[in-house]
């Protein structure tokens, strides 16, 4: 990737393609130069089920981008925060027996683990992979022991995946487009280092991050500056809505009226009623907030137990006094039950809760440039269309 040269993004979520196009410069480092967007067609339940229309969809908006900034790209930097991704987290390691660490002996583990996951694991392919761990005499060490002595030395190594076909339909539907894939980067990934970097003075290093949109959820854990895990739910805070309204009898129009214009809170009084308005030409019914407010106090309470106690997963990962960034998308879901969201979030206080709001389309692909350009520091291998061997990109990062 030439630095001084436009770059061409592409951002494939649930609800839309994001094309966007930066460079760098010397004042900002990174600037946005334009972005649109086109709904999503073509993907269905995280699959790709019409190769021709999603084809046609990104030529149309490269060549709406090309024609409007007189540019022409042949490479392209792609985001995806779609598709069943998975995580796999292997150890290896080296008897030294009071032997000094070679760099040698980190390949031969590092060689060995990416091997043993691609014949186990034939019908995914690698995005990611992340140097999670390093041990040596069961001491966890900060950086890279290379050149240290000891007698017994351990890497865990985190692989994220994608099917192999979705990686194949992906990289033929651009190959046809002649374009080449410069990298393929997860949005979680480029979302983790995101709030990383905001949190500097924090020296964060471990923390849950969780999006809770109408009708999905996402989770993923990064752990020492690494991705960890990741996890999609197929629901959100639209179940808050349809919980109330059918327990209620509101409609969901009406009762998003009342959130709307209402803050619920413990201290509500109990005979403080729904007001008459909100039930249009409906039947009205003495409803009391207070049952509002204890129907979304059970149901977010549920929520966060799915998502966190209650996720077998996540056993070894939660720690007291983890930090976990929540983003709700629906404001008014928010505003409404901020209080009630905190509390139940917390776990009884197992988390610290911090409330961000999502991080926008340059951040996104400023972040993105930045990491296929520099590297991340705990990333141990860029897949898509490298240059350098493996090893050589590798012991570049230290």
């Amino acid at each position: 990737m030439n630095l001084n040269s436009p770059i061409l993004f592409i951002e494939i979520n649930k609800l839309e393609f994001i094309f966007g196009v930066g460079e760098h410069d010397e004042i900002s480092g990174f600037k946005l130069l334009y972005n649109q967007t086109t709904p999503i067609e073509g993907i269905v339940d995280n699959k790709i089920i019409e190769l021709e229309r999603i084809s046609e969809i990104l030529k149309n908006g490269i060549y709406s981008i090309e024609q409007k900034l007189n540019l022409n790209f042949k490479n392209i930097i792609l985001v995806l925060d779609n598709f069943d991704k998975f995580c796999i987290n292997l150890t290896g390691f080296k008897k030294l027996n009071g032997s000094q660490l070679l760099k040698e002996n980190i390949s031969y583990i590092i060689n060995s683990l990416k091997l043993n996951l691609s014949e186990i694991e034939n019908k995914k392919s690698i995005i990611h992979i992340f140097n999670s761990k390093y041990s040596l005499d069961n001491k966890n060490i900060e950086n890279l022991p290379v050149g240290l002595f000891g007698d017994f030395y351990t890497h865990e190594l985190s692989f994220f995946l994608i099917n192999i076909n979705d990686h194949k339909n992906l990289t033929n539907i651009f190959e046809k487009l002649n374009f080449k894939i410069e990298r393929i980067l997860s949005k979680s990934y480029i979302d983790g280092v995101n709030i990383i970097n905001k949190n500097k003075n924090k020296s964060l290093k471990n923390f849950f991050n969780l999006e809770i949109r109408d009708n999905y959820s996402k989770l993923f854990y990064f752990e020492n500056d690494a991705l960890k895990y990741i996890q999609s739910f197929a629901f959100g805070s639209e179940i808050i809505i349809n919980d109330i309204s059918k327990i209620v009898s509101i409609r969901k129009s009406n009762l998003r009226k009342l959130i709307k214009k209402n803050i619920f809170k413990n201290n509500i009084s109990e005979n403080e009623l729904v007001e008459k308005e909100y039930f249009d030409d409906t039947i009205y019914r003495k409803v009391k907030k207070k049952l509002i407010y204890e129907i979304a106090d059970a149901r977010l309470q549920e929520m966060s137990e799915i998502f966190l106690i209650k996720n077998i997963n996540l056993k070894n990962f939660i720690r007291k006094d983890t930090t976990l960034f929540i983003k709700i998308f629906d404001d008014d879901i928010y505003t409404s039950f901020k209080d009630i969201i905190e509390k139940s979030f917390s776990c009884e206080k197992k988390f610290i809760i911090e409330i961000i709001k999502s991080i926008t389309i340059e951040e996104t692909f400023k972040t993105a440039s930045n990491i296929v350009q520099f590297g991340w520091k705990k990333e141990a291998l860029p897949i898509i269309q490298i240059k350098k061997s493996i090893l050589a990109r590798f012991f570049d990062l230290f």
